[in-house]
């Protein structure tokens, strides 16, 4: 099959409520697996704030009005985060291959798990609703690695979402409120209007959700060590794909190696690896310009006096919480530069890496700045491609029947290097 039938299949049959979906067309099956963050409490909302692993309490609290008479805005920027129920329980995918067997007693046919090399999980972009972009590269990396593909979604987004922001109707009243205040405000629209306006005003949002997001990463390879997973062996090597946004918090999991659960595993970096100031997130489909504005100010240009004001970020940022000062480490290009290209370094068997041409959100010599290190002397594998035709950071593999053949060149060639590493 090629890459854009692929995708009209998946997208047809993939869905996250029920237990189990079969699709013997690509020998492939998905289940989907409940999962309850124990992580929400980190989160901006809560009267009371404490580190429990070093047993310290914090005066901080988060003052979330945005002080604006608009009821759709307001809303959004207003919601107390861990209080959204649908970013503390949700579920995730699992998508393996799958084999049909004859009884020899009834002649009849079933399908049976295939044997599994590995777990692969898959790690998405900023501001995605859905993975009908993944599911053609969960199954490719499935299909020539022989492992299982885990779609697992960071803290709000995909399903994770609260549904009035991803309700158009919502959304579009709450992007008029918005324009109507901020009149020279650029890429702003509806897709990224709840994104955007939730980070303007409350940049913090950024760092509190990717810890989230590594805890509860962190919690389901936990689960799996421990043999508590249902579907996945507790020896299972655990490898990550990671795409964009996903990237950025993947290379962070590597770099802490928490446990020393990460010790041996892979990381393929598609359209993503630099530090955050190296990325250029403003875009329709990612952030408007006001919150793009917000997020660079307050994580590159002002953090140093943030600290000052507040313990708690400090505290996460510091020595004690490895996982705060790797995720510092990548903020900024030439700070802690040293400590970060030495970690990198030791491990570049581990990482690899493929950034396309016309990527401006991802440059390709960002990528290469940051993983290879400022003087191009860690030896990790970085490819940069280019493609025969009109694509960008968002859509790199456009699913339409007018360049089927291009795009399905594309994606395999692409895949092939992916799945080479992450075998």
């Amino acid at each position: 099959m090629t890459y854009l039938e692929i995708y009209n299949l998946l997208k047809d049959r993939f869905n996250l409520n029920d237990e189990k979906i079969d699709i013997p067309e690509l020998g492939a099956r998905i289940i989907n697996i409940p999962f309850e963050s124990f992580s929400h409490t980190l989160l901006p909302g809560e009267n009371l704030y404490q580190c429990t692993e070093h047993n310290i309490k914090f005066d901080q609290t988060y003052d979330l009005s945005s002080k604006l008479r608009t009821p759709h805005l307001n809303e959004i920027i207003e919601t107390p985060d861990s209080k959204i129920t649908e970013n503390i329980k949700f579920n995730y995918s699992i998508l393996f291959p799958t084999e049909t067997k004859k009884s020899k007693k009834t002649g009849k046919e079933s399908i049976k798990k295939s044997k599994i090399n590995g777990t692969i999980i898959l790690l998405h972009g900023l501001n995605e609703k859905d993975w009908n972009k993944y599911l053609p590269w969960a199954y490719k990396l499935m299909e020539q690695t022989g492992k299982q593909i885990i779609l697992f979604p960071i803290a709000f987004h995909m399903n994770r979402t609260p549904t009035k922001w991803i309700d158009p109707r919502f959304l579009r009243t709450a992007n008029k409120e918005r324009k109507a205040i901020f009149p020279n405000v650029a890429n702003s629209s509806f897709a990224n209007i709840a994104l955007s306006a939730r980070l303007q005003f409350h940049p913090q949002r950024f760092l509190w959700s990717g810890l989230q997001s590594f805890y509860d990463i962190m919690q389901l390879i936990h689960e799996i060590r421990s043999g508590l997973h249902s579907q996945i062996k507790k020896k299972s090597t655990i490898d990550f794909f990671a795409y964009s946004i996903g990237s950025f918090l993947a290379n962070i999991l590597l770099l802490t190696n928490s446990y020393n659960y990460l010790s041996k595993s892979k990381l393929f970096n598609f359209c993503g690896g630099p530090t955050l100031n190296r990325m250029n997130a403003a875009s329709k489909y990612i952030l408007d310009s006001e919150a793009n504005i917000s997020v660079y100010s307050f994580y590159i240009e002002r953090l140093e006096g943030e600290l000052k004001k507040d313990e708690r970020l400090k505290h996460y940022f510091s020595d004690l919480h490895p996982v705060g000062k790797y995720f510092r480490s990548m903020l900024e290009f030439h700070k802690m530069q040293d400590f970060r290209e030495k970690r990198f370094k030791e491990l570049h068997k581990q990482i690899s890496a493929i950034a396309l041409k016309q990527d401006y959100v991802v440059p390709p010599s960002e990528v290469l700045n940051t993983l290879k290190g400022s003087d191009n002397k860690i030896p990790t594998k970085v490819r940069v491609m280019d493609f025969n035709y009109k694509y960008d950071h968002v859509i790199p593999f456009p699913p339409t029947k007018k360049l089927e053949k291009e795009v399905d060149k594309s994606f395999n060639r692409v895949f092939r290097f992916a799945a080479k590493h992450l075998k």
